[in-house]
């Protein structure tokens, strides 16, 4: 399979840069406490550790469960320490990995209830926005169960919390949990992506989706929210934090508007492709 590369489309969601590769080369780095980042330049895996086990969110794409599970052995944690592999959205490029990180770690993997089908099967729903390009297979994964809007999955002293935020999907999903750093704990939200974007054929208007995203980017406005990641790393200025780790160490992720600004990415997004379908009225 070639390299998957993101061009035009994050130009378009205001993102600073105009193409990137999601599976460029990324070392594993603590983002704070008990907490890393595990995956892609582009597509974002993040775990979280406990002496009673571990909980990884994402498995990224197809061409990236290898290199996440070398992440996670290089930072020192055991593959079938992983208990519980949790899913941001059953699009190919979050949940593509997810089948055989499932099998090298034989954990529980926990998605919304619209998404748990999709990863379940493999099958896209026929009302996912963005159907007709969804061409790459999305693996089936094995022993799968669907979680409530609001359920905090707990595994030990760990406790993440579900955040429904459908919108890009139907079965969308956001994560929050707290992190533990000397005498600072912080507030962690690992967002799914609030990027209204459609196959051509799909509509926003007049759909379910569209109440369903407002309230989405809303949510994850509001969020108590220090360090955020997004599905996408670029997506919230994961990178141009990192960069500043070196001097600050871990501080340097935490930046309390950053859901606000993501969400009013989300928004502007939304507008855009709404002006659009008002267009071609």
């Amino acid at each position: 399979m070639k390299r998957l590369i993101a061009v035009a489309l994050l130009a378009s969601l205001s993102y600073s840069v105009a193409a990137v590769d999601w599976y460029a080369p990324q070392e594993p780095f603590a983002l704070f406490g008990n907490t890393y980042y595990v995956g892609m330049g582009g597509l974002s895996s993040v775990l979280i550790t406990s002496t009673e086990g571990h909980i990884l969110i994402d498995g990224a794409g197809p061409e990236a469960p290898q290199a996440i599970a070398d992440h996670i052995r290089q930072l020192g944690f055991k593959l079938e320490d992983i208990k519980f592999i949790l899913n941001s959205h059953e699009h190919f490029d979050h949940a593509g990995g997810i089948a055989a990180l499932q099998k090298m770690t034989g954990a529980t993997v926990l998605a919304s209830r619209a998404a748990e089908p999709v990863l379940r099967t493999g099958r896209t729903s026929p009302g996912d926005p963005q159907y007709a390009n969804l061409t790459t297979p999305l693996a089936a994964v094995a022993n799968t169960r669907a979680v409530a809007d609001g359920e905090v999955v707990k595994l030990g002293p760990l406790a993440v919390t579900a955040r429904y935020t459908p919108g890009h999907t139907a079965g969308g999903t956001s994560w929050t949990w707290r992190a533990t750093e000397g005498d600072r704990t912080a507030s962690m939200v690992y967002a799914d992506s609030l990027n209204a974007i459609t196959d051509g054929k799909f509509r926003y208007t007049g759909t379910p989706l569209l109440a369903a995203m407002k309230t989405s980017i809303a949510t994850v406005a509001a969020l108590d929210c220090d360090i955020l990641v997004s599905a996408h790393p670029e997506g919230s200025d994961l990178w141009q934090r990192k960069e500043r780790q070196a001097r600050e160490g871990n501080a340097a992720f935490i930046d309390r508007d950053a859901c606000r600004r993501y969400a009013a990415k989300g928004q502007q997004r939304l507008d855009q492709t709404l002006a659009a379908e008002a267009a071609k009225k």
